[in-house]
């Protein structure tokens, strides 16, 4: 196996994880909403906005091989749902004043439906999805570009 045969099934496995957190987070993100009847709030809205997208790009990207092209479709969609988680998080722990909230009417920003472990909540959960697609696109990314 020749050393571009594997970066490319190594690009392809990062891919892969890529594709695997977002049918998760998708998945337990539905869950929440149809099954526990968490309500989303404006917030969530736009983090499944840029979530639920990326489970096809990611699906599109794989098969039949690695395309590498699927980084630049993606990368902006978890970066603008990263900030937005980010932002959702600030709010949630109290750190953004109530008064610049989005979430005036409605379900509020800051509805406490679940925590892990006592101070995970889901829009933390969220940011740390994000997080990490950014850090696998990113990396794939810079393996690409040699």
């Amino acid at each position: 196996m020749s050393q571009t045969d594997k970066s490319i099934d190594t690009n392809w496995i990062l891919l892969f994880l890529c594709w695997l957190l977002v049918s998760v987070s998708a998945t337990i993100s539905v869950f929440f909403s149809s099954v526990l009847e968490y309500e989303p709030c404006v917030l969530c809205w736009y983090q499944r906005i840029c979530l639920f997208p990326l489970i096809f790009i990611f699906a599109v990207g794989l098969f039949p091989a690695f395309d590498k092209s699927v980084i630049k479709y993606a990368l902006p969609l978890t970066i603008v749902g990263g900030l937005v988680a980010f932002y959702h998080t600030l709010l949630y722990a109290g750190i953004i004043p109530e008064n610049i909230q989005p979430c005036s009417k409605g379900v509020s920003c800051t509805e406490k439906y679940f925590e892990l472990f006592g101070f995970v909540s889901i829009p933390m959960l969220s940011f740390f999805a994000f997080s990490t697609l950014v850090t696998l696109l990113i990396i794939m990314k810079r393996r690409t570009s040699k």
